[in-house]
């Protein structure tokens, strides 16, 4: 078997990740008793039918998968240097929250002006919060435009500024790649690593998707960081619903500050 570069494999692996990692979510969508939302509320009230989701998902995979070609093309004079680099297990962390935080920083400022702009909230943005009650394989369910500006090019900034080789890329955003369909897979699970030590997970995110907050808690995908410091964040407490499931309410009124 010949050998995979690592430029494949950084293309590919976290697209066949978020498909797998989703699948499993998908199994577990009937667990009723630890959704956010009834079954009943995501047929109901949800905008789009899943197979547009799933179309809508390819597409902007396609997309990454093109753009990641020609980054790690552009790059690859950088590559034997870098690799020299990945003993050290300091600048790999280093590389990693370098890239988490440049990630975080992008996608707050973008997101936030895609809802603050009228033309770009309704022509663009308001593909996404079609998903009124999000489910794990929507979570890359964008119009093309956002999920080019928003993922695609945040991905290649958080990249190069890391300085990070393409097989340590293939960790990073394979882990973000996890990370972003938890925190849409409308669940609220007892044990989840991603619920315990994230505020930003699928509680919180799950009321940003909800008409009282989307004026709020904007950050994506790791941490909560820029919500707080510049005043969008909406605190939130998990309780159960009265027919046995659980439910994100927000515990401050921010709509009156």
């Amino acid at each position: 078997m010949e050998h995979v570069s690592d430029e494949l494999l950084g293309t590919f692996v976290p697209i066949v990740v978020y498909w797998l990692y989703s699948g499993l979510y998908s199994l577990l969508g009937g667990l009723e008793d630890y959704r956010l939302h009834s079954k009943k509320d995501e047929d109901e009230k949800n905008l789009v039918s899943k197979m547009e989701v799933v179309k809508g998902v390819i597409l902007q995979q396609a997309v990454q998968a093109v753009v990641a070609t020609i980054l790690f093309a552009v790059t690859a004079n950088d590559s034997e240097t870098v690799l020299d680099q990945q003993a050290s297990g300091l600048v790999l962390a280093r590389q990693f929250i370098v890239a988490m935080v440049v990630l975080d920083t992008w996608q707050y400022f973008m997101h936030r002006y895609m809802h603050q702009n009228k033309f770009l909230y309704r022509h663009i943005h308001s593909q996404h919060h079609r998903l009124i009650v999000p489910y794990a394989f929507g979570a890359l369910y964008n119009h093309p435009l956002e999920g080019l500006i928003l993922d695609t090019v945040g991905g290649a900034m958080a990249f190069l500024a890391s300085g990070m080789s393409p097989r340590v890329s293939i960790f990073f955003f394979s882990f973000a790649t996890v990370k972003t369909v938890d925190d849409h897979c409308g669940l609220w699970l007892p044990g989840n690593l991603f619920q315990t030590f994230f505020k930003n997970n699928s509680a919180y995110h799950d009321i940003h998707h909800q008409l009282y907050g989307t004026k709020y808690n904007f950050s994506q995908p790791f941490f909560v960081t820029w919500d707080r410091i510049l005043g969008t964040y909406m605190p939130y407490e998990v309780e159960r619903r009265a027919d046995g499931g659980f439910e994100a309410r927000p515990t401050k009124d921010c709509n009156n500050e």
